[in-house]
This record gives C-alpha cells, sequence and structure tokens, in this order.
C-alpha cells in the first residue's frame, strides 16, 4: 500500500510540473484541487475499506512526521456549547485546544471515571488520553492507535505521566476480557473495516456494566445504520445525540488558530490539504456538515452487567 501512495503522490507532482496553463492559473492549490489529493483516502476507502484503512494510517504517519515541535495533541473536529451552559474550566495550558477537549468533556460528562481503568481506541496524538488522566482521575489510562509513529510520538511526549500507549487494531483488541471499565472512541470508527467487529471487541475487553464513550461523523443516511449496528452488538443504549451543530461551531470558532498553524508549520504544497483536514470554511467537510450531508453523533453505551444479558 505504501507503494501505490507514492506512486500516486508521483503522478500528482508530475502532473503540477507539466501543467501547461499560464503560471497565474497554474497553482499549487487549483491543481491538487483538480487532482482530488484532499479525497483520496476516501476514495480508496470505497473501492475497498481494507486499503482505504492503510491510506488512512499513512495519512497519519506523515502527519506525524511533520510535527517536529511535538504541538499538535489533537486531531478532532471539537465542540461547541450552543447555549448560555458555561464552558469548561480549563488549565492555561490547554486554552489553545479548548475545542477539542470540549468535545472529550461532552462525551465523558456524566460518567464518573474516578478510580477507573480506561482505554481510548483511536487515541492519536495523546490529548484525550492526557486530559482524561489529568482531569477525571482515573486509576489508569491506555491508549491504543493503529499507526506506530503516534504511539512512538505518546510514549516520548507522555513519559513522564503514567500514560501507557500500544500500537494495535481497533477490530482485534490486544487486551485480556474484562480489563477495562471505560472504553473511549472519538472520530475513529468511520476508518473501520468493520464496525460490529470493533463493537464485539470493546465489549469483550469492558468488565460488566461497564461503559463505550463513543463519537464520531457519518453519512447522514448512514446514521440508522450505525444505530442498528449499536442495537446488534448488545450495548445499552444510555445517551445518543445529534451534535453535528456543535461540532459546525466549534470548526468555525477554532479556524484562525487552525489557519494560522497550517501557515507556520505546513510545506506550501500540502496546505489546501491540511486546510481540508482542518475542515476550515470552503472545504468539503465544512459543506458537508452545513448541508448536513454529514452528520456527528455521540453515544454513551453500557455493556450487560451479567455475562449473556441482553438490553431492555
Amino acid at each position: 500500500m505504501t507503494a501505490v501512495f507514492y506512486s500516486w503522490l508521483r503522478a500528482c507532482i508530475i502532473a503540477l510540473v507539466n501543467d501547461k496553463r499560464p503560471w497565474y492559473e497554474r497553482t499549487a492549490v487549483a491543481s491538487l484541487r483538480r487532482l482530488q489529493l484532499n479525497r483520496f483516502p476516501y476514495l480508496v476507502y470505497r473501492v475497498s475499506p481494507v486499503l482505504g484503512k492503510a491510506s488512512v494510517r499513512i495519512w497519519y504517519q506523515y502527519m506525524s512526521r511533520l510535527d517536529k515541535r511535538r504541538e499538535m495533541v489533537f486531531m478532532n473536529y471539537g465542540y461547541a456549547g450552543l447555549d448560555d451552559v458555561p464552558p469548561p474550566v480549563l488549565l492555561e495550558p490547554d486554552e489553545g485546544d479548548r475545542y477539542c477537549l470540549q468535545l472529550y468533556h461532552h462525551l465523558t460528562n456524566g460518567i464518573r471515571l474516578a478510580g477507573s481503568d480506561v482505554l481510548e481506541v483511536g487515541s492519536g496524538r495523546g490529548g484525550g488520553c492526557s486530559y482524561v488522566a489529568r482531569y477525571l482521575d482515573p486509576r489508569s489510562v491506555t491508549g491504543l492507535d493503529l499507526a506506530q509513529l503516534a504511539v512512538d510520538f505518546c510514549a516520548r511526549k507522555y513519559a513522564a505521566t503514567g500514560l501507557r500507549f500500544v500500537h494495535g487494531d481497533a477490530e482485534a483488541l490486544p487486551f485480556h476480557d474484562g480489563e477495562f471499565d471505560v472504553v473511549v472512541n472519538v472520530e475513529s470508527s468511520h476508518c473501520y473495516v468493520s464496525m460490529s467487529r470493533f463493537l464485539s471487541e470493546v465489549r469483550r475487553v469492558l468488565k460488566p456494566g461497564g461503559f463505550l464513550l463513543f463519537a464520531d461523523v457519518r453519512p447522514g443516511d448512514g446514521l440508522k445504520t450505525l444505530r442498528s449496528q449499536i442495537d446488534r452488538s448488545g450495548f445499552e443504549v444510555i445517551r445518543e445525540e445529534l451534535i453535528t451543530a456543535n461540532v459546525l461551531r466549534a470548526l468555525e470558532l477554532d479556524e484562525e488558530r487552525k489557519i494560522q498553524l497550517i501557515g507556520d508549520r505546513v510545506p506550501w504544497f500540502v496546505r489546501s490539504l491540511f486546510r481540508e483536514f482542518a475542515s476550515t470554511r470552503g472545504s468539503a467537510t465544512y459543506k458537508s456538515f452545513l448541508k448536513r450531508r454529514w452528520e456527528y453523533v455521540s453515544y454513551t453505551l453500557r455493556s450487560p452487567s451479567k455475562p449473556g444479558e441482553q438490553p431492555a
């Protein structure tokens, strides 16, 4: 798959070089958009979930290499309240990542994590694990990710915090049965080959009565499929909430910071790609949320209290 990716990237570069239009029309941004570089992982995923999963892993590995200053610890879309409820109080160093942190606050709110063994599946750059450890007083926090470079990054960055990070697959979790009280999963499951297999694995590693705190994006017409997968999994639905408007508001409020970071840290020839990934105004992702072609949903799910028990 790595060879396929680099062959495709080479073809993109050749297309840029051979473009015969006037220079003022032949900008890198226009060429990259024409080649749909920003949509490559998603296009591949539609052809083959297995290859799509591999392309996503390559993409996150590349992002890890770009962040030489170890500053990027979140990659989720974020969450912003739409009412007058005061936002959570954060430590000063966390203010720059407020909206990304607020997604974790939304997800964990109402569930007691103090003294719990917590696993985050798809832990990425470790910001979510760090938030849980510092704000919610769990007994232990483990992060699992498919990208080895992300795991290595976290192992270095959080070496003094007691957090544990392991390399592994969400659909074949390398843990014992009943090892965790809570599993967290944020913006990761849409890349899985089998959602049903993931849910089965989470049930296996959760203790009886444990919780899965889940948040992710789905096509608007895919919400029923997701709910059906959850219903068949044996989890009890404690809370189901559509938070697309909250995510869209967070994208708008956090846009200036993201654009500044991209301009400062990202090579010019892939800035368009990163603006798409960051879902800035005008991006395909932002428009999809705005027109509700994509929806963002969060769930609090509880595993059966006894083996073989089914939800009421």
